[in-house]
């Protein structure tokens, strides 16, 4: 993946005159996200920013590049569309529930496409101190060399609460979702941290289901991925034949297990944890070595 988006790109938000799209839009500018443009059914101006009826008008009017949807679950795929079809680089979609094969075809559409989406559901990405794209809390978000990426939004709050307060930061936090179809998925993400300066870590939170995590290990090993990497794989305790939250969560054979992947990314040379505090402990304790010039920071 190459620089998909910048920490100023100029963002356009769908849905911003709905109720939740005009308290995350406000959120996001006193983040200081660049926000320079809305898209809804009627024009009008939110916290400053002018609305318009149709992305491709956004876009010609403002230079819009990125956009964060703010819309139902049914109206994600039109979103994506009008997204691809205006030009933008990326599209992030929030809302939990899109049909799998609304997502099948946005899947299809962008292959024809320069646009990257995160989604179907996610959080968000946050560049920590510069911008956020979505919803991740600011009390988990610092100025770091971590680069994060997880299924899971709620786990990824967590893990990195803990991870700040034990004086670990973020380069780029990304939420790429537990949907079964989606957008971008770990390995999609890796030539980024790769190159990317900032980044001198790789934390990856992953859960029990589905084969993206054997997947980013087949990846770390083709690429020979040269940072450390530590992985967190929830779901150890859940009992076999429950339904999980996650639409990704599904076991097939001996792959989606925690064992199958755990196995897979150690074979990869990754750190592999089930608890969360056990991870906070390695990485600060590794923090020496991926940060030469440092001590290494105490978990609180």
């Amino acid at each position: 993946m190459s620089a998909f988006v910048t920490p100023d790109v100029p963002v356009l938000v769908h849905g911003i005159t709905g109720r939740i799209g005009r308290r995350h839009t406000r959120n996001m500018l006193e983040y200081g996200t660049n926000i320079v443009a809305g898209v809804a059914a009627r024009e009008d101006r939110v916290e400053g920013v002018p609305v318009f009826r149709s992305t491709a008008e956004a876009v010609r009017a403002t230079g819009a590049r990125a956009a964060v949807a703010i819309v139902p679950a049914l109206s994600v795929l039109e979103t994506i569309i009008d997204s691809i079809d205006a030009g933008l680089q990326l599209i992030v979609t929030v809302a939990e529930g899109v049909p799998v094969h609304d997502a099948l075809r946005a899947r299809q559409a962008l292959r024809h496409s320069a646009t990257r989406w995160i989604g179907a559901s996610t959080p968000g990405l946050v560049f920590p101190g510069k911008s956020k794209l979505g919803f991740l809390p600011s009390v988990s978000i610092a100025p770091g060399d971590l680069g994060v990426m997880a299924k899971s939004g709620t786990l990824s709050y967590e893990v990195c609460h803990r991870l700040v307060r034990a004086g670990l930061g973020q380069s780029l936090w990304i939420g790429v979702g537990g949907d079964a179809v989606k957008g971008t998925r770990f390995a999609d993400m890796l030539p980024y941290f790769a190159t990317d300066p900032a980044t001198r870590a790789l934390v990856v939170l992953g859960e029990i289901g589905g084969n993206e995590e054997e997947e980013l290990a087949t990846a770390l090993q083709a690429t020979s991925f040269a940072k450390p990497v530590y992985a967190l794989i929830a779901g150890s305790a859940a009992r076999e034949g429950v339904t999980m939250g996650h639409a990704g969560a599904l076991i097939h054979g001996n792959t989606g297990t925690v064992a199958s992947k755990s196995a897979a990314l150690q074979a990869a040379g990754a750190e592999v944890f089930t608890r969360i505090d056990d991870l906070v402990r390695a990485v600060a304790a590794g923090a020496g070595a991926f940060r030469p010039s440092q001590n290494p920071p105490v978990a609180a």
